[in-house]
């Protein structure tokens, strides 16, 4: 475009006329311009109307990248309530699985003393028992061996002639021989 500027300024100053300029031909500018005048009566209807349905088009779809943008938005509003519901809940869920832990701890600990307690009862009646089995044979066998003593001394002390005495004396103390 400016080296057509530059021609033109360069032809008037000359002195020659414009449109007898060789190269320049008049003619073909005009044909030109007839060509563009032409086609743009005849695309004209065709075009605008093109523009303006692809202009609807792009509204259209302006309109429904809005309401999806909206959908997305409530969509992600909804997913971050979750997510902050999921948060509060994973706390509660947390703080109610250390406070049943610690009541879990606290429980069996008591079960774990009620046990030794019952253990520690149930060993002292059982070390009682056999402590009264173990006096209950010792005196049996106290007894046992004090029999087998007296029997060893009467048998060293007794003779024929005592053991003749003891008897009458027995049948003697029973009301005699009748």
């Amino acid at each position: 475009m400016l080296a057509f500027i530059y021609s033109f300024i360069f032809l008037l100053a000359e002195g020659t006329p414009w449109w007898n300029y060789p190269g320049f031909e008049l003619w073909k500018f005009l044909n030109l311009i007839i060509f563009i005048l032409i086609m743009v009566y005849l695309l004209k209807k065709p075009l605008s109307e093109a523009f303006k349905a692809k202009r609807e088009t792009i509204r259209a779809e302006l309109i429904k990248a809005e309401e999806e943008k909206q959908a997305a938005l409530a969509k992600l509003t909804t997913a971050e309530a979750k997510l902050a519901r999921i948060e509060s809940e994973s706390e509660e869920i947390s703080e109610k699985a250390k406070q049943e832990a610690k009541e879990e701890k606290a429980r069996i600990a008591r079960e774990v003393d009620e046990e030794i307690e019952r253990l520690r009862a149930q060993a002292a009646s059982e070390i009682e028992r056999k402590s009264q089995l173990v006096k209950l044979q010792l005196r049996r066998f106290s007894a046992e061996e004090s029999v087998r003593l007296a029997e060893e001394k009467i048998k060293q002390n007794i003779n024929a002639k005592k053991d003749a005495e003891l008897v009458k004396a027995s049948i003697k103390s029973i009301g005699g021989l009748n």
